[in-house]
């Protein structure tokens, strides 16, 4: 079992996850996995840096601490020949602390280098080409590759780790999970869904299980419900909804409806180890081994605080 800490990228800057994270390795957490976007979710979030440059500047500044995108998408608004590149050198920089944790993208992100964004069946079709070329170019070499949606021309990444990052594919259902089995090397969700793990089971799976748990710690659980809604209230949406929204004022628009119970249903709330251990142990028994904790509340540096005082250990013991 590994802990990990969620790096909101569209909550704070650049220079606060950097800290962010090494307070998370001080805290003793195992890793940090970071979202990879151009837009925040919610205009009020007001950030959204490049999250490449902030995993290199974290490695700089960590020794142990495991780091991953949680997740990028590889095949629209990047070509997979610039994350096979990007993933290699993290993982050099790294000494092999870096996961790539790839996915089939939203609207939210996508969309803004103007060649419009696939639908649901398209996109799958690119991210299983995009993972075959960066395979491919992960065997060292001049590489081409003639896909249906992507292609490579006489490509090469000169700078190459001995041994290959590993690449956590997100999956929601059979079809992914039978990707995240045969063309990555772990398995990435969001939700605790033990048909999940076992699809990928099935399909011969046998990597890492990463999964984002969604709690929000306060002093008190009014506080907590209160910082979630004005901030993560966009996670109550659904994947349909997620996936498909251009900008954060659509985002805004499509979450006025959202009260408070709707965010305790979504998250657990308050300083209550007890809510908090419940909601991670619905991971732990669908099948994930990777738990990363995806704080929605107020304080940061409280919350790690909260961690380094025994919940992190409590964490562990459920698996």
């Amino acid at each position: 079992m590994q802990i990990g800490y969620k790096l909101a990228s569209e909550a704070f800057g650049p220079q606060e996850l950097i800290r962010q994270a090494v307070r998370a390795e001080q805290a003793g957490f195992d890793f940090v996995e970071m979202s990879d976007h151009y837009h925040p979710w919610l205009e009020v979030q007001g950030h959204s840096c490049f999250t490449w440059s902030a995993l290199a500047a974290i490695a700089a500044k960590t020794s142990t601490l495991g780091l991953a995108t949680g997740v990028t998408c590889p095949s629209v608004r990047y070509h997979p020949a610039i994350i096979a590149q990007a993933a290699a050198t993290m993982a050099l920089i790294s000494d092999g602390r870096f996961t790539l944790g790839v996915g089939a993208g939203e609207r939210l992100n996508e969309h803004v280098v103007g060649q419009g964004f696939p639908s649901v069946r398209g996109r799958h079709e690119r991210l299983r080409e995009a993972l075959e070329i960066i395979r491919l170019l992960w065997q060292g070499g001049y590489q081409s590759y003639e896909g249906r949606h992507l292609q490579l021309e006489d490509a090469r990444v000169w700078d190459l780790p001995e041994t290959p990052p590993v690449i956590a594919v997100a999956a929601s259902g059979r079809s992914s999970a039978a990707t995240a089995a045969e063309l990555g090397d772990g398995l990435f969700a969001t939700e605790p869904k033990s048909s999940i793990v076992a699809h990928y089971r099935e399909a011969g799976g046998q990597g890492p299980r990463y999964a984002e748990v969604p709690l929000a710690w306060a002093p008190d659980e009014e506080q907590a419900v209160q910082a979630a809604k004005e901030t993560s209230r966009w996670a109550v949406t659904g994947w349909k909804v997620m996936s498909e929204l251009p900008n954060p004022v659509n985002f805004d628009a499509a979450t006025v409806w959202v009260e408070d119970q709707h965010i305790r249903r979504q998250f657990s709330v308050g300083p209550d180890p007890e809510a908090h251990l419940a909601k991670a142990r619905a991971y732990v028994e669908a099948g994930y081994d990777h738990i990363v904790l995806q704080n929605a509340g107020p304080d940061p540096d409280g919350f790690l605080d909260f961690c380094a005082g025994g919940f992190l250990d409590r964490v562990r013991q459920l698996g």
